[in-house]
């Protein structure tokens, strides 16, 4: 669960991540995690912001970090660059299709973001269970900036797992032709209907078929 506060910056370094505090609606560890793994993404890569589907990034998240990630890189759900593995772990492999380069960026088994503020966390829980006192929150706001504020400063190696790959490289999005549901009769990518009875049935009217297991 993210921290909540108002978005902002720590640093004046990392101008950036003001606009991903921004696209996010406020800052937190997490969003700083993604945030660095895509600045050492793009430095590995020697690639700037996606425009189009330049980069590729498969994220192994669906948590914060992956917003900083999408601002950073410009890779995107809408766009067909931005995959998503549901693996809860926070993990992100970034892919140049110029190049064929690729490095995977995941949080290090030795790093624990807790032991850089050991008191944030009983903190945090108090006010995300709106236990939390007027005093409380402002000391929460603040010691979530420091935490954010050291791990945008402190070496990206001690973060993170950086390891080039050697990965196929996912073919580009396709746009496929929409057809209607038998049952609601709406216009469904003809890629996520199943056919029941002979008919095209969308996933949310489908009777997935069980055995029980």
């Amino acid at each position: 669960m993210c921290d909540t506060t108002p978005p902002g910056t720590p640093g004046e370094a990392h101008d950036r991540f003001a606009e991903a505090a921004a696209f996010h609606g406020h800052i937190c560890p997490g969003l700083a995690m993604g945030y660095r793994a895509a600045e050492v993404a793009l430095a590995k890569l020697r690639s700037g912001r996606s425009e189009d589907e330049e980069l590729v990034v498969i994220t192994e998240t669906d948590a914060c970090g992956v917003d900083a990630i999408q601002v950073l890189t410009g890779c995107t759900a809408g766009k067909g660059n931005l995959i998503f593995k549901d693996y809860g772990k926070h993990a992100f492999t970034f892919i140049n299709r110029r190049t064929g380069a690729a490095v995977r960026v995941a949080v290090n088994p030795s790093f624990n973001v807790d032991t850089l503020d050991p008191a944030l966390a009983p903190l945090r829980a108090r006010v995300m269970r709106g236990e939390a006192t007027d005093t409380e929150h402002a000391e929460f706001h603040e010691r979530v900036h420091k935490v954010v504020h050291t791990l945008l400063e402190m070496p990206a190696e001690e973060i993170f797992k950086i390891q080039d790959l050697n990965i196929q490289i996912p073919e580009r999005a396709r746009i496929f032709s929409s057809v209607p549901c038998a049952r609601c009769g709406e216009m469904t990518a003809e890629s996520r209907v199943r056919v029941e009875d002979g008919k095209f049935v969308c996933y949310a009217c489908s009777r997935e078929y069980s055995r029980g297991w």
